[in-house]
């Protein structure tokens, strides 16, 4: 059955690496600009120097702006 037009479409779920501890995780934050990814216990690990605010969290490779998806 195709999805409902007014109804969008949910993204597959995937595996990914962490580029921190190299681990593979079913679930990684990922940055939209340059793609790098970082496991639940590594962001927690590092989340004093990756946050200032709580609500996003800044790239180490890139420096972009990535939201945590709590606003």
């Amino acid at each position: 059955m195709p999805p409902s037009p007014d109804r969008p479409r949910r993204r597959r779920a995937y595996a990914a690496d962490c580029h921190c501890c190299r681990g593979h995780f079913p679930f990684c934050w990922t940055c939209r600009s340059c793609g790098f990814a970082i496991c639940q216990a590594c962001m927690e690990e590092n989340f004093w120097s990756l946050s200032c605010n709580g609500i996003t969290w800044v790239c180490p490779d890139c420096g972009a702006s990535n939201g945590l998806g709590n606003q």
